[in-house]
């Protein structure tokens, strides 16, 4: 099922396509959310996180856009990622209306830049390979640069330079749409 039709049965809290959306982007998060660790969470906070990221998506299903599925769940896994590496650096220190103001103002804040998403995506897909997969492999995998260039079998210097090019072409991509 694809992701506009899990986001509408996400809307109506169907069990099942809330499953189907585990199952489907438990992988994702759980890498975003290790690659964003870099080590200092262990396999049981990684777990512990992509459960909150999951459960946040299910608490706030009826205002999910169906477009923004993967993008929200990246968005999440980033910030519960943040979240649980600041509480084990400070410790247990959590005021519960806090997480609740924290999840409308990601929810208020992924939705403003709908467009501007949606935009850099169309761009981004107009990019040739390699030049999108290292794109796509740094901002949405947060894969570091050494990993990128030994997943792609190149040299370090050659993925760094071929970001600085590609983030060139995409700004200017969107300054000629206005942003």
């Amino acid at each position: 099922m694809d992701d506009r039709k899990l986001a509408v049965k996400l809307k109506q809290h169907n069990e099942q396509a809330f499953e189907e959306v585990i199952k489907k982007y438990t992988p994702l998060v759980a890498t975003i959310i290790g690659n964003l660790s870099n080590g200092r969470l262990t396999h049981s906070d990684v777990e512990g996180v992509t459960t909150d990221v999951f459960v946040t998506l299910w608490k706030n299903a009826e205002i999910l856009k169906e477009e923004t599925l993967k993008n929200y769940l990246c968005c999440i896994a980033k910030s519960r990622a943040k979240d649980r590496l600041r509480k084990n650096k400070f410790g247990n220190i959590v005021d519960i209306s806090e997480i609740e103001q924290a999840d409308t103002d990601l929810i208020d804040e992924n939705f403003e830049q709908k467009e501007l998403n949606i935009l850099l995506r169309q761009e981004i897909d107009q990019i040739k390979q390699p030049d999108r997969e290292i794109i796509i492999r740094y901002y949405y995998y947060y894969q570091s640069v050494s990993k990128i260039a030994e997943a792609m079998e190149m040299n370090v210097e050659t993925v760094k330079s071929k970001l600085k090019r590609t983030r060139k072409k995409l700004k200017e991509a969107l300054a000629k749409r206005g942003y």
